[in-house]
């Protein structure tokens, strides 16, 4: 699960001494900041975040909704047998979650260094280190894909990706992603109650983006709104099938950024978009 929730409000100032600003960021320049950041940090956010993730469950956000309850790819005993490729898979936590159903998955990352955290971990799941916006796979070559807050939320252009997950997807595949809801990119990044209140208009889909001295971004992350998701998903080449919204448990007690029982008790922190492959 390549994932980092909630840093796109934290305007304040970012990591290692980065500006953190708001301005336009196209696709080479998302790219090579994605894949610099999490090559950097991705130690720092497995033994973070490792111990929650686990080595082989399949969590869609920081509410904890697992797969093995909330069946978006369809029923686990449907899985056996089944072509899945993971997007932004980071240490392919899903994957292993995936293969231990009888699927066979491959877990797809940008970074390099969260692979190696894969390797670490170890399985049989293949590896591949791509960007999601070229996939070095046949078409219909996969049965389903998924991801975990991984890649969409980084890309300038998500139409491009989901167009390139349509191609390698079978007849009726499904496409199952999870993103920070689009509401959150009106609040402050706090879990406290200074998160609750409106500080950014929610239409504003300037892209946060932290900086080095000399202006180059060293992360970059897209907002889009509900719609534009809705939008996105259909131009791409599917069809939505559900919007889930996951509300948060009373067993979660963690704070994870900006997320945090208090938060997630009042407003939705996660989307998730249940999408098949159009004819």
């Amino acid at each position: 699960m390549n994932q980092e929730y909630g840093r796109e409000d934290a305007v304040e100032g970012g990591d290692d001494g980065a500006e953190a600003t708001r301005r336009d960021a196209g696709d080479a320049e998302s790219s090579r900041a994605s894949r610099g950041w999490w090559d950097r940090n991705a130690d720092e956010y497995q033994s973070e975040h490792g111990p929650f993730l686990g080595d082989d469950r399949f969590v869609w956000g920081p509410e904890g909704l697992d797969e093995a309850e909330a069946g978006l790819l369809g029923p686990a005993a449907s899985l056996k047998g089944l072509d899945v490729l993971e997007i932004g898979a980071g240490a392919a936590q899903c994957s292993r979650w995936l293969a231990a159903r009888g699927a066979r998955p491959v877990a797809l990352d940008l970074s390099h260094r969260q692979l190696q955290h894969a390797l670490r971990i170890g399985g049989e799941v293949p590896l591949v280190e791509a960007d999601a916006g070229a996939l070095p796979f046949r078409d219909g070559s996969f049965d389903l894909a998924c991801s975990a807050y991984g890649a969409v939320p980084f890309v300038a252009d998500p139409v491009r990706v989901f167009r390139e997950v349509r191609r390698v997807l079978r007849p009726g595949g499904r496409w199952v992603f999870s993103v920070t809801h689009p509401i959150r990119w009106a609040f402050p990044d706090e879990p406290g109650p200074e998160g609750l209140s409106v500080a950014a208009s929610y239409f504003d889909r300037t892209p946060y983006v932290e900086q080095d001295e000399e202006g180059r971004a060293v992360y970059v992350e897209h907002h889009r709104t509900l719609g534009d998701r809705v939008r996105d998903v259909v131009a791409g080449g599917f069809r939505l099938v559900d919007l889930v919204e996951p509300e948060w448990p009373a067993w979660n007690g963690q704070e994870w950024g900006g997320w945090s029982p208090l938060r997630g008790n009042l407003i939705p922190g996660t989307a998730i978009f249940v999408c098949e492959r159009a004819e």
